[in-house]
Order: structure tokens, then C-alpha cells, then sequence
């Protein structure tokens, strides 16, 4: 993987160039697609942004691979669910704040509705509704299109030695149970040093993470909650949650569980399972626990607090990345970023075949879905709806 693959550029008119008829259509394509991924988005963030480059780089050309890099290494410096501020970028890029609006809202929407009846039914039967069938057949799946993205990424994020060598060695580290947001910026500040000494030239200052200012804001009572209690937990947790969904476990229990005492340890795991269970975003979750807490304006209230701000960093950075790609220093750093992501991505691969390889049949239909993404381009979520059939089939 010594040079990247530079997919080609598309040559469509920005968005401002567009007629009013021109730009609706351009935000129509964006519902019809983050609607589709948010529908079928099984399997978490690796999962999500495996899905969004089949869909976005390879069949639409909307960005090069390159730039899908550039915005997901940008996501994770900043706080928020990974993917979902991946679709609110390529939402920015293809239409600008309406797209932003469209694409990360419609990537939201599919799982925010589904948890929100599954709370529902949670709530009359105190059970969570059983779907082992679902998962079982749609992970071997999921493992299929990760690799393969896995492996286009790849070729993009490993441009050189520097970045190889950044991404092996944030794999070891991981292991040791290095943080992954240190290891990001272990990573970029590595990869940056050496190729501003190998250019020789200081020109820009380092990218620093947004300061966690919300971290100690708005503390919960132990007070009955209300849809405006609840926004504002949430608001704080989705301004300062770094991380993967098992951080988010975190945040909750010590959010809902330790400090209000507003749910007990079972209904924490239980909304978590939910959030497992179901498509798209694993922050959804919020709409569960919202509903739980105040009902349907608690679920909504839930959920808009969590993503809001994800929105709101989006729109802030997003301007801002052509430039930093100019910068000698900062774009060393993002070459750095993007390798740590790519080595975070292929451990987090690992741990899905553990969790989706479990017996014979698995293993066959992971080899099968392989086979149909990397041979014959099989759109992925016809492999998704697949899965699901034979998991029905094998479980029923």
C-alpha cells in the first residue's frame, strides 16, 4: 500500500451554482440515500462508514476517498457519534446547511422511530422484545462490508511510511488500553513532526480539540424528570461523549443511574441493548431513555439533545477543512488522524468477528458476503435484507 487510489473527482456544480429546482433534487437524492443507510445501517460505526463509502464514494461519486478520509478523521476530533457526523458532512459538502439538515436528520430518523416503539412495547411488557434471529444472520454480513472498506480505506489512508507505520502502531497500542482519542493525536502529532521536518517549513499552529467546556454543566437532580431535564442531560452528554457506544454506557450510568437515580442498572442495560439491536446510530439510545423518563416529548426531547450538538460542530469545523489540508503541519496531522482511524477501524473489525462468527453457518455466510463485495460489487444493503432472511430462517 505504497500510493493511494485517487477515486475520480466529480465535476458537478456547487451547490450555490444550482437552480432552486436543481437544489431541491439535490437534497431529495440526500433523503432518499441517508434514509436508505439509516434504515439498514446495522452493526455500529464501523459498520455505518463502511455503508456510506459503498454508497457515497464508490456508487455515487459524490467525494473522493481521499476527502471521506479528510471528514472522518475531522469527526474524530471533535465529540459526538462518529458516524452520524460523517452523513452530516457529506450532507454539508453536497448541499450545505440543508443537506447538513437532511442527511444527518434522515440517517437519525429510521433508528430514532424504531427505538421509540420499541420503547413502547418496553414499557407495557418491562422486556426487552427478542430479535436474536436478526442479529445472527445480519453480523456475518456486516463483517463482509466493513472489510472490504477496510481495505479501500486502506489504500487511501496508507499513503507512505510514515502513515503505515502511525496505523500498526496504533493497533499495538490500542491493546494496552491506550485511550482512542490519545491515540488519535499520538498518531497525528507523529506523522505531522516527520513530514514537517522532511519539508522543513513551520506554517500553521495545531489543531486542538474543541475544549470539553460542558463537562461539569447542568447537573442532574434527583427531581422527578420533565422533557427539559432530560434535553438538557442529554444536550451535555451528546457535547462531551468521545468515543464508541461503551463510552456511552458510561456517561448514562453515571448520568441516570449514580447521580439522579432516575433508572436502575437493568433498564440502563436494557436501553443499551436496544440501541445494539436496532439500525443506525447506537445513540438513539437517548430516545429510549427519554421515553422511559417522560414519554413521547421525553423521547424526542432525548434524542434532539443528544444530536444537536453534533450538528452544531459540524457546521462550525466542516468550512474550515480545505484549509487545514493546506497547512504543511495540519495536514500532517490529519495524514496522521486519518491512519489512527483506519488502525482504530481494523480492531474494532476484529472484535465484530468475535461477536459474529459464532459457529459454521456464520462463517460461511461471512465468506459468502465477501465474496459478493469484493467480486461482484452486491450493493450492501441487499446483503443486510439477505442476512436478516436467513438469520429468520436458521433461528425460526
Amino acid at each position: 500500500m505504497s500510493q493511494p487510489i485517487h477515486e475520480p473527482q466529480t465535476t458537478e456544480p456547487l451547490y450555490r451554482e444550482l437552480t432552486p429546482l436543481q437544489r431541491q433534487q439535490r437534497l431529495k437524492e440526500l433523503s432518499i440515500v441517508f434514509l436508505k443507510l439509516g434504515t439498514i445501517a446495522f452493526g455500529g460505526p464501523a459498520a455505518h462508514i463502511a455503508m456510506m463509502d459503498d454508497e457515497v464514494v464508490k456508487r455515487r461519486r459524490w467525494l473522493s476517498r481521499e476527502k471521506l478520509l479528510d471528514l472522518l478523521g475531522i469527526t474524530n476530533l471533535i465529540p459526538g457519534p462518529n458516524s452520524t457526523e460523517l452523513a452530516i458532512h457529506i450532507g454539508y459538502e453536497r448541499a450545505g446547511i440543508g443537506g447538513l439538515l437532511i442527511a444527518g436528520t434522515c440517517f437519525i430518523l429510521p433508528a430514532m422511530l424504531l427505538v421509540w416503539a420499541l420503547a413502547v412495547v418496553y414499557v407495557h411488557y418491562q422486556a426487552v422484545p427478542q430479535a436474536e434471529w436478526l442479529l445472527y444472520g445480519v453480523k456475518p454480513v456486516i463483517m463482509a462490508i466493513v472489510l472490504q472498506a477496510l481495505w479501500k480505506l486502506g489504500k487511501s489512508a496508507a499513503k507512505d511510511a510514515a502513515t503505515m507505520g502511525a496505523g500498526i502502531v496504533v493497533v499495538i497500542l490500542f491493546f494496552t488500553g491506550l485511550n482512542e482519542i490519545a491515540l488519535l493525536f499520538l498518531a497525528g502529532l507523529g506523522v505531522m513532526l516527520i513530514k514537517t521536518w522532511r519539508r522543513g517549513g513551520i506554517q500553521s499552529a495545531l489543531l486542538l480539540p474543541l475544549p470539553q467546556v460542558l463537562a461539569q454543566a447542568s447537573h442532574a437532580t434527583a427531581a422527578p424528570p420533565n422533557w427539559i431535564t432530560v434535553f438538557l442531560s442529554f444536550l451535555k452528554i451528546g457535547s462531551v461523549l468521545y468515543g464508541s457506544g461503551y463510552v456511552l454506557l458510561a456517561f448514562l450510568q453515571k448520568e441516570f443511574v449514580e447521580r439522579s437515580h432516575w433508572l436502575t442498572s437493568q433498564q440502563l442495560l436494557d436501553a443499551v441493548a436496544i440501541g445494539q439491536l436496532t439500525p443506525g446510530p447506537v445513540f438513539t439510545t437517548a430516545t429510549f431513555i427519554g421515553y422511559l423518563l417522560a414519554g413521547n416529548a421525553g423521547a424526542i426531547a432525548g434524542t434532539i439533545g443528544i444530536f444537536l450538538p453534533a450538528f452544531g460542530f459540524v457546521a462550525i469545523v466542516n468550512p474550515w477543512v480545505p484549509k487545514l489540508r493546506q497547512s504543511v503541519w495540519i495536514s500532517g496531522f490529519l495524514d496522521g488522524v486519518n491512519a489512527a482511524s483506519w488502525g482504530l477501524m481494523a480492531v474494532v473489525t476484529w472484535d465484530l468477528g468475535w461477536a459474529a462468527l459464532v459457529d459454521g453457518l456464520t462463517v460461511i455466510l461471512a465468506i459468502l458476503s465477501a465474496v459478493a463485495v469484493f467480486r461482484f460489487k452486491v450493493n450492501s444493503a441487499w446483503l443486510v435484507l439477505g442476512g436478516a432472511f436467513i438469520g429468520l430462517i436458521a433461528q425460526g
